[in-house]
């Protein structure tokens, strides 16, 4: 019996107490780093953060995060006695594969570097991107978050916004407001011109450099269109543009100034009697 006992401790000393000592060690490996990785990623993103715009710090923050991680898998694995190298080339052929499968999402991913190193656009701009407008909550490694003026959340793969038209609202600080205003054809152009004038010179918010634009555009078929164009800073682009074409509407009312909807004028031609009695 005690021969039999002897066996099992040996046994149990030379293949299960190794084992679990390489399980605790592998799993204190993979905490420890764990903890490291999360400090240390932080800090990089703060440290970045006093230096560079705050999405490219995170975005920086969050890729050493990611190598980080995975260096931290391979050594509590080295710890557990797997081995490694041949770990490595695997991932690297199974990499291969995946990055085949998914060029897509790479290609999402290079464009979102892309978008951070050129910053074509930042967090808070508002932006048509991809067939859709609205402003930037976040910019991710494969994705865009925009959040639309009424409220919803809309995101955007990275490699649709490199491969159309970007357009950015909020880049400069100054707008350019463009108003078309029609009036009739029998109306004093003189006074039409002078009531924007008096208008705009009246709203504080528009800017007296450059100098608005006010002109006579198109003669259109029921209409004769002006514009108007005043330049405004860009957060007040939209209360400038509402209150502006509020105020002409009363101003163009009071002064009797008609702004025609579409018409046509149609001319029936009656047939003289002569050719109607012929045709009889």
């Amino acid at each position: 019996m005690d021969q039999y006992t002897g066996q099992l401790q040996a046994f149990l000393n030379e293949n299960l107490v190794p084992y679990v000592w390489n399980i605790l060690a592998a799993l204190l490996v993979f905490l420890i780093g764990l903890w490291i990785v999360g400090r240390l990623s932080n800090w990089i993103q703060t440290l970045l953060g006093r230096r560079l715009d705050s999405t490219v710090a995170r975005f920086l923050g969050r890729l050493v995060h990611v190598v980080l991680f995975l260096f931290v898998v391979i050594a509590a694995l080295d710890r557990l006695g797997v081995q490694t190298t041949s770990l490595v080339a695997i991932v690297g052929a199974a990499g291969l594969a995946v990055g085949l499968a998914l060029k897509d999402s790479l290609s999402n991913f290079a464009s979102g570097v892309m978008l951070i190193l050129f910053r074509l656009f930042r967090e808070g701009h508002y932006v048509e991107v991809a067939g859709t407008a609205g402003t930037v909550s976040e910019i991710r490694i494969f994705a865009t978050v925009l959040t639309t003026a009424d409220n919803k959340v809309i995101t955007v793969p990275n490699g649709k916004i490199m491969a159309g038209n970007i357009v950015n609202y909020s880049e400069k600080p100054t707008r350019r407001l463009d108003l078309v205003f029609g009036v009739a054809y029998d109306a004093d152009l003189s006074q039409v011109k002078r009531i924007l004038e008096e208008v705009v010179a009246a709203e504080e918010r528009c800017l007296p450099e450059p100098a608005p634009t006010i002109a006579v555009s198109e003669l259109a078929d029921s209409s004769v269109n002006l514009v108007c164009r005043p330049w405004v800073k860009t957060a007040d682009y939209w209360a400038v543009k509402w209150a502006l074409t509020e105020r002409v509407k009363g101003r163009f009312d009071e002064a009797g100034i008609a702004i025609p909807f579409p018409q046509m004028d149609v001319h029936l031609e009656q047939p003289e009697p002569a050719a109607e009695a012929q045709r009889v």
